[in-house]
């Protein structure tokens, strides 16, 4: 009797969804009902709980084994002292394949002590499968799989039917995307990793910083309509100064190493370059997107992933000096709540349903940021960089503002364009490069990549531009 009432009112939500927009129904959490996104300044934070550096498979793996570096003791000092630096926060942790089955103690009361968390906080608990690269070596099929069953253990391990509100991912393909939505019902993934090139295990530059919905056609690409939309709010990894984003992977410039992923994460800041001038990176970014950035935007956003590991980074990466990053994770957090007292502190999965209650599809998307280097390594303090996305295209200025010199294009990805992602990866051979580039790319790995004056693009590009923001190009 309950499966045939079940198919009638399946059957009555169906007629009378046909035909209406995407993801025209409201279903925010408790948490966070009576919030709402425009007029907010957002903080989002992720940790990931592994057994090795990069899980490829269920039985495979890359890197470094780092089971002894994962323990409760370290758990809870990570925890106690986001509690101390920002009290209320909520924060998303994601369990690795491995780690969700691993029956050896430490693993065992790691999962005990973050379920006490979500009780106590309000922490999301969630799955990442692949080690942040899952479609790199796994087919389509596969990943939907590992997502089924490894959503299912941490459903099984909260209780109570719980079930999480966002995935953490790393790279997700469009194909795992749409099956999040449909099958599973979770509406929100860490989908993308914007201007992540030649860094680690993949590839997947080309996308927004900001939220969208992806396309059916590429992960990469907001949806152009009904017809390619997949209604699962795809968030940016890491937030990073827009100016070390140019760099490709790491570059030495007169001697000194510049890296891409320069901004919040600890790995390129605090552990790297030391708490006072990782603080500076980590603060300056932050204050791109919750001062100018919030004027221009109506709501900010800034989101880390610190990788539980790192409490221990001095053990696995012998360069990292010792360094644990937990010191200027303090700073950070203390002084942006002085800064913007008013910043909310959620999950992943909060602020993207947040997002998705807001914008029903990405019509309406207009991002605009503007920012000038700090100084710190890529941040070059004497260019000045602005960033123009929405649903059609990105595109990105670049300038010596101390010469008032001219604005070249450095970026202008479009998203009107056919895109295609690569097919499955073959045993042995990894699937790598998931890059959307297409007129010019930020990286400079191109030819084409060669930084011009906007005037010089082609008419069909200027007109595509003027369309959105005519100011950049008034017509003469």
């Amino acid at each position: 009797m309950k499966l045939i009432t079940s198919l009638i009112l399946s059957a009555f939500s169906l007629v009378a969804n046909a035909g209406a927009e995407p993801n025209s129904k409201s279903s925010l959490p408790p948490s966070i009902e009576g919030m709402e996104l425009m007029g907010n300044r957002f903080f989002t934070l992720n940790t990931v709980v592994r057994v090795d550096q990069i899980e490829v498979t269920r039985d495979t793996s890359h890197g470094v084994d780092e089971s002894s570096v994962h323990t409760p003791k370290e758990a809870r000092t990570f925890r106690e002292a986001i509690d101390k630096a920002w009290p209320g926060a909520r924060i998303t942790w994601a369990f690795s394949w491995r780690a969700l089955h691993d029956q050896r103690p430490n693993y065992q009361e790691i999962r005990d002590l973050v379920v006490s968390y979500h009780h106590k906080f309000g922490d999301e608990i969630t799955f990442i499968p692949g080690g942040y690269f899952a479609n790199m070596y796994n087919s389509r099929e596969q990943v939907n799989r590992d997502l089924h069953d490894g959503l299912k253990r941490v459903s099984e391990m909260v209780g109570n039917g719980y079930r999480p509100n966002s995935v953490i991912a790393g790279f997700l393909s469009a194909a795992n995307l749409k099956y999040l939505a449909e099958e599973e019902n979770i509406h929100v993934c860490q989908g993308n990793i914007f201007s992540q090139y030649a860094v680690d295990n993949g590839d997947g530059e080309g996308s927004l910083s900001y939220p969208y919905y992806p396309s059916t056609q590429h992960f990469c690409k907001p949806a152009q309509g009904k017809s390619d939309f997949i209604d699962c709010v795809n968030l940016d990894g890491w937030t990073v100064d827009f100016l070390c984003a140019r760099i490709p992977g790491a570059k030495m410039v007169d001697g000194i190493k510049h890296r891409s992923r320069q901004g919040v994460g600890p790995i390129e800041t605090v552990i790297w370059l030391g708490t006072e001038q990782g603080t500076k990176s980590m603060l300056d970014t932050t204050a791109i997107h919750f001062d100018d950035g919030f004027k221009r935007n109506g709501f900010a956003w800034v989101n880390c992933g610190w990788e539980l590991s790192l409490m221990k980074a001095h053990t696995l990466f012998e360069s990292y000096e010792g360094r644990n990053g937990m010191e200027g994770l303090h700073v950070w957090l203390t002084e942006t709540r002085k800064r913007w007292p008013d910043a909310k502190f959620i999950t992943m999965g909060e602020f993207g349903l947040l997002w998705r209650e807001h914008y029903k599809n990405n019509d309406d998307i207009d991002y605009r940021f503007t920012q000038r280097g700090n100084g710190v390594r890529g941040s070059i303090e004497e260019l000045e960089i602005r960033w123009f996305m929405n649903q059609d295209f990105r595109l990105a200025l670049l300038r010596d503002w101390t010469k008032d010199g001219p604005e070249k294009v450095i970026d202008f990805t479009r998203y009107d364009l056919p895109a295609s992602e690569p097919a499955d990866p073959t045993p042995g051979r990894q699937s790598r490069n998931w890059s959307l580039m297409n007129r010019i790319n930020q990286k400079q790995t191109r030819p084409q990549d060669t930084p011009v004056p906007i005037e010089s693009l082609t008419e069909e590009d200027k007109t595509i531009i003027r369309r959105h923001y005519p100011e950049l190009l008034p017509e003469k």
